[in-house]
Order: C-alpha cells, then sequence, then structure tokens
C-alpha cells in the first residue's frame, strides 16, 4: 500500500502536466495563426502585443531587425504579402518556455515580382505572468 500511493501521485501530477502541456500547445498554436493573420493585414498593433519587446528576429534573407523596426517596415501601403498559410506547427513545452517549429507558405508581390515561398521555421515563447510572447523567431527558405 506504501508503494502504490506514490506511484498513484505520480501519475496523477504527469496527467496534470500532460493536459497543462496540451493546452499551451493549443494557445502558442493560436498564437501562430494570429501571428501569421497580423502580418498578412500589416497589424502593428497585434504583432506588438504578440512580440516580446527584445525579440531576437532573424529573417529568411538573414537581416536582423529590432521589433521597432520590424513593425515599422509593416504598413498597409507597402505591406504586399497576400497569404501567409502554416503547413504545420509542433509545439514542445518546457515550463514557461515553448518551442514551435513548423513549415509555412507565404505568397505575395516584392519589388513588382510575385513570389511564392515555403520556409521552416522555430519560434521561441516564454510566458510572462499570463500571456506568452514571442521573445526568438527564425525562418529558413526551403530550397528542395
Amino acid at each position: 500500500m506504501r508503494t502504490i500511493v506514490p506511484a498513484a501521485l505520480l501519475l496523477a501530477a504527469s496527467l496534470v502536466a500532460a493536459q497543462s502541456d496540451s493546452s499551451v500547445a493549443a494557445k502558442i498554436t493560436a498564437l501562430e495563426k494570429a501571428w501569421n493573420q497580423a502580418y498578412k493585414a500589416a497589424d502593428r498593433r497585434a504583432l506588438d502585443a504578440i512580440l516580446d519587446n527584445h525579440i531576437v528576429l532573424i529573417n529568411d534573407d538573414g537581416s536582423a531587425p529590432t521589433k521597432a523596426e520590424f513593425l515599422e517596415s509593416l504598413t498597409p501601403s507597402n505591406s504586399q504579402e497576400q497569404q501567409v498559410t502554416p503547413e504545420s506547427i509542433t509545439v514542445h513545452v518546457f515550463g514557461d518556455v515553448a518551442i514551435a517549429t513548423g513549415v509555412f507558405q507565404a505568397k505575395g508581390v516584392e519589388k513588382g515580382k510575385r513570389y511564392s515561398r515555403r520556409d521552416r521555421f522555430v519560434d521561441t515563447w516564454l510566458r510572462k505572468g499570463e500571456n506568452w510572447v514571442c521573445i526568438g523567431t527564425n525562418a529558413t527558405p526551403i530550397l528542395h
């Protein structure tokens, strides 16, 4: 009986953690999709809430703008992203940190030329109080 109680408590704790991780994963997945839509719409206010003030941004061209530079570059007049679609998102939860990885497809017009590309991404999320913010993002073109 003495070994059954600790084992039952351990099992209950792991089930609670698994449920918690799945709810965090669902939240991060929703934030990833909101980010894509906000980016497409050049919605600076929505992106400001999603991205940490000290985020490390590494674009698929290798540039590394600050958050302010990134947001400043997004205006309805120069935002020509017509479609940003996540093909896959996987979230791994480590307590107050979550790592989202996946593939997204983007289509639009840049410098008068149409483009279509697929990128693999990794985003690092941090829980701050009751909210999650992205503290790091990297996109890499899929060339094959």
